[in-house]
């Protein structure tokens, strides 16, 4: 172990509805979904047309911007159906599959030198798994990254136990991380966190750099890491992955496939079982939920409730998640609002009665009801309470309103993402929309400084 680092600023929301740590019977989906929008900034070209055949790992979109980036079927049947929207942006590919599956097999280069890896990457579609800082987008081939990380924890609400996901493929994350070694001039900084990861074998990983980390939510959050451990200047390239990122790698270089296969864990208050089920991205959520709802007046959300998509029953499974969330609707007005004293109720300010009889114990069902609507914003020291890093919030997101290129920069920027500014989006008295905001000044520094 090489160092630690205590985070004090976040929050752990009590959220009912943890999974137990066990498996649930498999699904087979009559339908699985590639989602274009998943991939920020890509620009799709579509290779394939409704009633092609198609194997696992074959290319179904191409990148404009990049033509080397492809997006892979994760797995084999026919494509039944291209779903457009507005000004036909490519929002959906229906995959129809067939069992047992069929592979594409990717021929393993006898040297496994940096060029030859990233072209393996690249021919699979693994390689829109590899993202980078700053940014939080799908890392350059060309780039040379200071440093590869991977945050083998999750701190969000409901995260799936990190030990357990990678259960049984303990050889596949080595032989990955001896593979994406090579692609980098620098250290690959594994993060743990000791209270979350219980096992011993992160302490015997060959050719990477542990740290342990301990503290609330965002504590898993790569930009926090990072910046504790190397903080990003302008001219800083880092890439990350996350653990079952490193399997998928593995398992391709050892066996020559695209196996995508992995746990996702069914999660929130309204299901009525909870556990890990081991599935492909792209999954139908009718085939995941069904007969495991309480009621019908739900949000179903493709990952946690900070940070993930709403999917709904009619959705799937986004390419990057590994977790469901399924909360109650909040369809409803509250009598008296904040005045009423709501003994009941979870919050983690002061403003209700809760906190003076609150265990740290109990457990809340917590609803997508806003409580209030869009208010001016408020200045003041609240979201710093959540927000671990050196950078003043308020004014880096006046900057970005204001698009002042100069003052982002000087601000931060470039340390953030938009899952930073999650926890003072929940907590935000104006109820702004936080997240959408940094996404869009992350966008307006793409295209003003590249």
């Amino acid at each position: 172990m090489k160092e630690h680092f205590k985070i004090k600023k976040g929050l752990d929301i009590p959220l009912e509805g943890e999974a137990p740590l066990k498996d649930l019977p498999d699904i087979l989906s009559d339908k699985y979904a590639i989602l274009p929008p998943d991939f920020r900034l890509l620009s799709p070209r579509l290779l394939v047309q409704e009633g092609n055949n198609i194997l696992a790992g074959e290319p179904i979109i191409q990148n404009k911007l990049n033509e080397n980036i492809l997006i892979t079927s994760p797995i084999s049947g026919k494509v039944t159906a291209i779903i457009r929207g507005e000004k036909r942006i490519l929002k959906q590919i229906i995959i129809t599959p067939k069992f047992p599956q069929e592979y594409k097999i990717f021929n393993i280069p006898p040297t496994l030198d940096r060029d030859n890896i990233i072209k393996l990457l690249l021919e699979s579609g693994l390689w829109v798994n590899i993202k980078q800082r700053p940014y939080g987008i799908i890392a350059n081939p060309s780039d040379l990254p200071k440093a590869i990380y991977i945050s083998a924890f999750d701190s969000s609400p409901l995260a799936p136990d990190p030990d357990y996901l990678i259960k049984g493929d303990e050889e596949n994350f080595q032989k990955g991380i001896d593979i994406i070694k090579n692609l980098t001039s620098g250290p690959i900084y594994l993060n743990i966190s000791s209270s979350r990861n219980k096992s011993d074998f992160y302490k015997n990983i060959k050719n990477v750099e542990l740290h342990d980390f301990e503290g609330p939510h965002p504590v898993g959050n790569v930009s926090v890491q990072i910046s504790k451990i190397s903080p990003i200047n302008k001219s800083d390239i880092y890439w990350y992955l996350y653990p079952q990122d490193v399997i998928f790698i593995g398992r391709l270089f050892q066996n020559g496939k695209l196996d995508l296969h992995r746990k996702i864990v069914l999660t929130g208050s309204e299901l009525t079982e909870r556990g890990y089920i081991t599935s492909l991205p792209g999954i139908s959520m009718q085939a995941l939920l069904s007969n495991r709802l309480k009621q019908n007046n739900v949000r179903v959300i493709s990952g946690n409730v900070l940070t993930g998509t709403n999917a709904g029953l009619d959705g799937f499974l986004s390419y990057y998640d590994n977790q469901i969330t399924v909360i109650p609707e909040g369809y409803y007005y509250d009598f008296f609002g904040w005045i009423a004293p709501k003994f009941t109720k979870y919050s983690p300010s002061r403003m209700i009665m809760n906190w003076l009889i609150r265990s740290k114990k109990k457990k809340y069902v917590l609803d997508t009801n806003m409580h209030g609507e869009e208010r001016p914003f408020v200045l003041s020291d609240q979201y710093d309470k959540y927000f671990p890093f050196d950078i003043y919030p308020v004014y880096l997101l006046k900057a970005i309103l204001s698009e002042n290129i100069e003052q982002m920069e000087n601000l931060g920027i470039y340390e953030i993402v938009e899952e930073d500014f999650a926890l003072p989006e929940y907590v935000c008295v104006s109820k702004i929309n936080l997240q959408e905001i940094v996404r869009k000044g992350i966008d307006l520094m793409i295209k003003e400084t590249t």
